[in-house]
């Protein structure tokens, strides 16, 4: 395996076709070091985000979450400077309880969407404006929730319910719409993909909220790329409290209609005890992998491959309403998804 560390400026993927599927922070991590290395990268985004700002502007415009999409915007922009820190600017003020944390892109996008009549052509044209490298799609148009079965036989629904601590386990994820469609132009980016990267980011409110739109998780199981999940670095409070590695990615697997899943990618870089002792008292438990877990996801059919892919200089950071975690660094992971399918496959060559 190739030596990690910064990557080489004159080396790049000019015939490398990637989709990159989650959201929040986790995915345009990734995005952020293959759009170095590609220009053919596209974005399916989670749209059932209901906190934070994301969810006033659900409420007041009737509209799929536009947070995550906002993300993943931001990482692929290369045009206006001024645009791009206002996309992601967050209004401060004590005058306003609405107003105060709004993304100004959450609030760029609902204008858009009343504008065009239409999500999706919203997205496009911020992307447009923004000057974005690939394309951004939300997974779905469709305007619907996420709902958990919990093993004490409760349920409960939004976004932020499914991902509360302190509630049972949840034991089956659902869509409050029935018979949600995928995006146009989501499927057929899948069908050409040679590269199809899953995550990382929160197991059931991101990733597998994604795979829930049944047309998405039919195209990525029936893809000829192959498909990778990146793997969290810890628990998740309120979601994977109790779940190994194994778990998390047989819950990917099962999400995917019991096959598809290629590899599994696993940081083998320990983080510095101090980041473990931070996080872990929060309830952020650091993922381990021991033989017997590389059995058990082996047990799967998922090939489990190791690579030094997290961040392990940078300290923790402040989220707005949002939980950090020890985070994965976007060359290394980068560096990590070309050297796993292989330079002659995706068309690599040094320009």
């Amino acid at each position: 395996m190739a030596e990690y560390g910064a990557m080489p400026e004159n080396r790049a993927v000019t015939a490398f076709s990637v989709v990159c599927v989650g959201g929040g922070l986790g995915t345009p991590t990734v995005m952020a070091g293959l759009k170095a290395l590609t220009d053919d990268i596209t974005a399916l985004i989670a749209v059932t985000d209901s906190g934070r700002s994301t969810g006033k502007v659900r409420i007041a415009v009737g509209m799929p979450a536009p947070g995550d999409i906002r993300n993943a915007l931001a990482v692929l922009a290369e045009g206006d400077q001024v645009l791009r820190r206002l996309f992601a600017h967050r209004f401060q003020t004590d005058a306003s309880e609405d107003l105060n944390g709004m993304a100004f892109g959450n609030l760029f996008l609902a204008a858009l969407t009343q504008q065009e009549g239409s999500f999706r052509r919203a997205v496009d044209e911020a992307g447009r404006l923004l000057g974005i490298r690939g394309k951004v799609l939300p997974v779905t148009l469709y305007d619907t929730e996420l709902r958990a079965h919990l093993s004490d036989g409760t349920d409960v629904e939004g976004e932020v319910n499914v991902r509360a601590p302190g509630k049972a386990p949840i034991e089956r994820l659902s869509l409050t719409a029935e018979h949600v469609t995928a995006t146009l132009g989501s499927v057929d980016a899948l069908a050409r993909a040679d590269l199809i990267v899953l995550g990382p980011g929160s197991l059931y409110t991101t990733i597998c909220a994604c795979l829930l739109v049944p047309e998405i998780a039919r195209a990525i199981a029936t893809s000829d790329a192959t498909v990778v999940y990146v793997a969290n670095t810890t628990r998740q409070p309120g979601q994977t409290d109790s779940l190994s590695l194994c778990d998390h990615v047989a819950t990917v697997q099962e999400h995917l209609g019991g096959s598809g899943l290629d590899v599994v990618l696993v940081n083998d870089d320990p983080p510095p005890a101090r980041l473990r002792e931070h996080y872990g008292a929060q309830g952020l438990e650091y993922l381990e992998l021991d033989d017997a877990e590389r059995r058990g996801i082996e047990a799967l059919g998922v090939r489990c491959v190791t690579a030094p892919i997290i961040d392990r200089w940078s300290g923790p950071r402040e989220l707005w309403r949002k939980q950090d975690t020890i985070r994965h660094d976007s060359e290394r992971v980068a560096r990590a998804l070309v050297d796993l399918v292989g330079g002659e496959r995706v068309g690599l060559r040094a320009v």
